[in-house]
């Protein structure tokens, strides 16, 4: 199976100038989690989080309103291709520890994302899955790993 067969194309992108307030509707309005962000050529240059935006409007003394994506978002991205196996896309997710991938054209514009959702519903154990269940465990064990200690306040 290939990322094109699974991903979701109807997908909305903020430029970096954009305020974390009109992220944040994006997200509510679309019911997704993350933003892709995207320069004028509509190659991916950043992703912004609800997490980024919560921990900012939280941590600064600024309205969602008046912080730019640009202040908040992860600059360094992985995608995957629009023509790549499920296979390839769900190493990057694990290596990366990543829920959602932007997914790419050949010209690097952003096309869509691949997300865990949509993989899950794919994911089977049984030989020859589309999506093995056992990749899919072990990109969610990478995913949900702890990468230090934990402690308690």
């Amino acid at each position: 199976m290939i990322v094109k067969d699974i991903a979701a194309f109807d997908v909305k992108s903020c430029g970096p100038d954009t305020d974390l307030a009109t992220a944040a509707k994006i997200m509510w309005d679309c019911d997704c989690g993350i933003v892709p962000v995207v320069n004028e050529e509509r190659k991916v240059i950043g992703m912004v989080t609800d997490r980024d935006i919560c921990i900012a409007a939280a941590t600064r003394a600024a309205r969602p309103s008046d912080i730019r994506v640009n202040d908040v978002m992860a600059r360094e991205v992985a995608t995957c291709g629009i023509d790549d196996d499920v296979q390839v896309a769900l190493r990057t997710m694990k290596d990366a520890r990543v829920r959602r991938l932007p997914v790419v054209d050949a010209q690097e514009h952003l096309a869509g994302v691949i997300s865990m959702n949509d993989l899950v519903m794919r994911a089977e154990c049984r030989p020859g899955a589309d999506v093995p269940g056992n990749a899919f465990l072990e990109v969610m064990k990478a995913i949900c790993a702890h990468t230090h200690e934990t402690v308690a306040a």
